[in-house]
């Protein structure tokens, strides 16, 4: 009897192992990237804002927007060469031209197995996360795309020069090419569930439904020249060009720190990971199998 309690607390302090273990893992992958444009390179930062590595990789020739997917990481080369590059989240590069060719990409937003890109000929562009072209010209007749964001089937586009959202399929059909209308020229846009989060260059950000409704035109107020947003749970994180700082805010607009993290280089395009990636997943189901499969064929031999 006595062996079969101990064997239990050993199972149980087996699962606990797992679990902290589980938790380490997660906030090891809980990072923000940030494009910083004025010195080509990508940096990593936890999520309390301090510095896993501030120049984690270089991406070439000014660097503009980012996304992830797993562990992957998409930047848009908005210089001369037009291009988009792939990178592992640790560092390492897979394909620093796996799409070239672009005019000017700016936005970026992935989706499955596919990325959409919004360029300075005011098209959006359809690609495979391998780099196959799937439709250079998804969209058009946009004015002067900066931001993109896609949620199921819908794709949401900021439209910098008329002040405008516009809303279309991903199949390229056009739902609503004015679905909002902001107060100031927008740059970037991120969703949460029905909420569109747009970033302007006058130093706010708007809050709207997906259905164009506004909720707030100017949720958060006194940024300093706001190019980017990236959402990760209820908080807001925004890359402010104009004092070179990530800044956090939750999204009833809430302040929770203005300088999450400073001494950036003209940051652009940001991006939050805060999931583990498939792989732990497994490991730690496995893991967490094997100790309870290890518990019953213990308990079996002792009950025999």
């Amino acid at each position: 009897m006595k062996s079969s309690v101990n064997l239990s607390k050993n199972f149980f302090a087996g699962i606990a192992v797992a679990l902290l273990g589980f938790l380490s893992i997660t906030a090891a992958h809980a990072q923000i990237f940030v494009v910083n444009e004025g010195n080509d390179e990508i940096g990593e930062y936890n999520l309390d804002g301090t510095t896993v590595n501030a120049s984690l990789f270089s991406a070439g020739n000014t660097p503009g927007y980012i996304a992830v997917s797993g562990s992957d990481l998409f930047v848009t080369i908005v210089g001369s060469s037009g291009s988009i590059g792939e990178y592992t989240t640790s560092g390492a590069t897979v394909n620093h031209s796996l799409v070239t060719g672009m005019s000017n990409p700016y936005g970026i937003a992935v989706s499955g197995s596919d990325l959409f890109v919004d360029q300075v000929n005011n098209t959006i562009g359809e690609y495979t996360t391998s780099g196959v072209t799937v439709n250079a010209s998804l969209i058009t007749g946009l004015n002067v795309p900066t931001g993109i964001a896609v949620s199921g089937s819908d794709i949401f586009v900021v439209n910098n020069n008329n002040k405008t959202i516009g809303e279309y399929t991903t199949s390229g059909a056009t739902v609503n090419a004015a679905l909002i209308t902001t107060p100031s020229y927008p740059f970037s846009i991120a969703i949460s569930g029905s909420d569109l989060f747009v970033v302007s260059g006058v130093g706010t950000i708007g809050e709207y439904t997906t259905s164009g409704a506004t909720v707030n035109a100017s949720l958060i107020s006194g940024l300093s020249n706001p190019d980017a947003i990236a959402i990760s749970g209820s908080n807001l994180f925004v890359a402010n060009a104009g004092n070179n700082t990530i800044g956090e805010y939750t999204t009833s607009g809430a302040t929770v720190n203005a300088s999450l993290i400073t001494g950036l280089d003209s940051p652009a395009g940001i991006v939050v990971l805060t999931a583990p990636e498939p792989s732990t997943w497994a490991l730690l189901l496995g893991g967490l199998g094997l100790l309870a499969l290890g518990h019953l064929r213990t308990r079996r031999a002792t009950v025999a």
